[in-house]
């Protein structure tokens, strides 16, 4: 124990509590999607790129070349936890992923909140050299939330309350994730207990997200990596996921700057889809932010958006 440990011990019973409630809280644990194998894997996969644009105190680094996709589950303190969980899609156009400051940072932040945070590194659909194709990203994130809600009990998580979320690409793969969780790509081979499990999220939280490919409001690179460049019409109109939203799609919160080089239409019409379809959906528009901001812009108004997020998970019960 060092100086101030002692300090605290000695002058306040309750930091002392605090500390022994962070000390019960589990270490984050690495699980892999597809421990018999990677659907469409190449025979020699080439290593995984990172690269640090942060510093060794506060790691911002963006991961490529994916070919062997992970959740980093971490579960809040015994003590703070409600039995909810997230899982968390980074962004990155569907070409790398911001790995920390939208993900891990997210859910450390969820832990505080008594949710379990559980971090996908997804593949991404058009590696250097290789191609999975545009059913691997959904592929996994069905994965990640089947094996979320298959250790619900494990985990002391309830099964009905299990959500998505995701920046960016990563809105795009969680509103995907939201809107077409009937479809059952499960390759050949892979079948287990885990495949049969239901794969719709309980709720969807969506941060400047991608949401649609329609040529006049699109994100043209998110679309490329995902479809290939010249993708059918049936194909845009069917990644368009404003357009796939039904009465089955569940409550979506979403974020969105006008200012956004993603346009904000896109989650204008998610959340007018959403009305539509008479889904609980709750939309914030900022006027300043841009693009990429996770967390990190304190001091401006969009920085709010974690309470309002938090507010707005208890409206619905989820932190409980």
């Amino acid at each position: 124990m060092n100086l101030s440990a002692r300090t605290f011990l000695l002058v306040s019973v309750p930091v002392v509590f605090a500390v022994a409630a962070l000390a019960q809280a589990d270490e984050p644990r690495v699980i892999e999607l597809w421990p018999a194998g990677v659907p469409g894997a190449p025979v020699n996969a080439p290593a995984e790129q990172v690269h640090e644009r942060g510093s060794a105190a506060k790691p911002n680094r963006r991961i490529s070349q994916v070919h062997q996709p992970t959740i980093t589950v971490y579960l809040p303190a015994k003590e703070k936890a409600n039995g909810t969980a997230v899982v968390i899609c980074p962004g990155g156009g569907y070409a790398g992923l911001a790995i920390d400051h939208e993900g891990h940072d997210i859910a450390r932040w969820f832990n505080e909140i008594g949710v379990a945070g559980v971090v996908l590194k997804y593949r991404l659909p058009r590696p250097k050299g290789h191609v999975y194709g545009r059913h691997a990203p959904l592929m996994d994130v069905q994965r990640a939330i089947r094996l979320t809600r298959h250790h619900a009990k494990d985990w002391k998580i309830q099964p009905d309350r299990i959500g998505v979320m995701g920046f960016s690409a990563g809105g795009h793969l969680a509103s995907t994730a939201a809107t077409h969780f009937e479809r059952k790509d499960i390759p050949p081979g892979t079948e287990d207990a885990i495949s049969k499990v239901n794969a719709r999220p309980d709720f969807a939280v969506l941060l400047y997200p991608v949401i649609s490919f329609q040529p006049d409001i699109g994100h043209g690179g998110s679309r490329n990596n995902l479809l290939g460049a010249q993708p059918t019409k049936e194909l845009v109109d069917r990644y368009s996921n404003e357009l796939q939203v039904s009465k089955q799609t569940p409550p979506t919160f979403l974020v969105h700057t006008s200012d956004d080089f993603v346009k904000v239409q896109n989650s204008i019409r998610f959340y007018e889809a959403c009305k539509k379809h008479k889904v609980s959906a709750e939309m914030h528009i900022f006027e300043k932010g841009g693009h990429g901001y996770s967390m990190k812009l304190k001091g401006k108004p969009v920085s709010v958006w974690p309470t309002l997020m938090k507010n707005w998970m208890g409206l619905h019960g989820w932190l409980e």
